[in-house]
């Protein structure tokens, strides 16, 4: 069946035109998808009945339910669990700025990658999620809070560059202009270094921003953290980087989550500044946020200010992430793997 919400604009006439309709019906159809973020096809209000009945038979509308959501009490970050149309689950984060609502995607079930300090790749991958199920996640937060998202960060379960093809279908009708309408600008994408994904999305022509989740200073710190070092080193990976920088004239970002006593040192900062170099880029350090399937503790604030003023010196752009959502389970895949596990012990799954 046709995923009409994963549908262009003008995939969505042809569709129309083919099934004996006006191509007018294909836009009023794509406003109420991706303007008015309508959950069904009842919802259509000036679409006639029949039309709708043949919409019904012939394609897939996707609409996540909720299962699950945690408001932090610290900082009003909303953590959602959601079900797919074949049962599993997935999840998105609701993240409140000054600038506005910021939300993390998720885009796949699980994860291949790998990264030892994640939950989201513990039971590996399932599949790789839809266009439409990645902007869902999104519609239904907005729907849920009744506020427009401003940001969209690909950062949530799953690695977005092993969702290729899907992933750039995602970018082009969240940010068209007769849909939501982001801006390309307040669109961050994270990888963790696929090499030949990196050059065929610096081919794409986005004004996007893209972080490389790096985590460590070394190839060998890195390959014992994170297995995609084994196939792409790190110095290929930074090159990668650097050339999407230099073609798109976009900063990157550099994520960096501090481990205690594993990558969190001044020798571990020296070997970031030498490896980083000077190059168009932003480094976020962020506290890495325990998991019980891991014996991985945070870095000391004082460890975190001193590696950030090293960097400074060095004339490295330097934040460090606000940790939000602690206190609901806030790193990727927690929530998930809570239920998963629930369920089992229930005989539910």
């Amino acid at each position: 069946m046709l995923d009409i919400k994963s549908c262009t604009p003008e995939e969505l006439a042809e569709y129309i035109e083919s099934i004996g309709e006006k191509k007018f019906r294909a836009k009023q159809i794509y406003e109420w998808m991706h303007v008015h973020l309508a959950r069904d096809y009842d919802e259509m209000t000036n679409i006639k009945k029949k039309l709708r009945e043949t919409l019904k038979e012939t394609t897939e509308y996707t609409s996540l339910e909720v299962k699950d959501m945690k408001e932090s009490a610290i900082d009003g970050t909303r953590k959602y669990l959601f079900a797919l149309s074949d049962g599993n689950m997935i999840e998105s984060v609701m993240m409140r700025y000054r600038h506005g609502i910021s939300v993390c995607i998720s885009s796949q079930v699980g994860c291949r990658m790998g990264c030892r300090f994640c939950a989201s790749t513990i039971d590996g991958v399932v599949r790789s999620l839809t266009p439409s199920e990645m902007l869902d996640q999104i519609y239904m937060i907005s729907r849920d809070t009744g506020e427009r998202v401003s940001n969209v960060v690909v950062m949530g379960m799953g690695e977005p560059l092993d969702n290729y093809d899907n992933l750039v279908r995602f970018i082009r009708l969240l940010t068209d202009e007769n849909g939501l309408n982001i801006s390309e600008r307040n669109v961050t994408v994270s990888t963790c270094g696929i090499v030949p994904k990196i050059y065929d999305l610096m081919e794409e022509d986005f004004n996007i921003t893209l972080a490389l989740s790096l985590h460590a200073p070394t190839q060998e710190k890195r390959e014992e953290i994170m297995p995609i070092a084994k196939s792409y080193d790190i110095d290929t990976v930074i090159r990668a980087m650097r050339e999407y920088a230099d073609n798109t004239k976009r900063r990157i970002t550099y994520e960096y989550t501090l481990i205690s006593g594993f990558n969190d040192s001044e020798e571990d900062a020296e070997d970031l500044i030498k490896l980083l170099g000077r190059q168009l880029c932003h480094v976020n350090l962020i506290p890495v946020n325990p998991i019980v399937e891991r014996n991985y503790s945070a870095t000391s604030e004082t460890y975190v200010l001193n590696f950030k003023k090293k960097l400074e010196k060095n004339a490295i752009n330097v934040t460090i992430r606000r940790e939000m959502g602690r206190d609901i389970d806030g790193a990727c895949g927690q929530l998930r793997r809570k239920h998963t596990e629930s369920g089992a012990k229930e005989g539910l799954l």
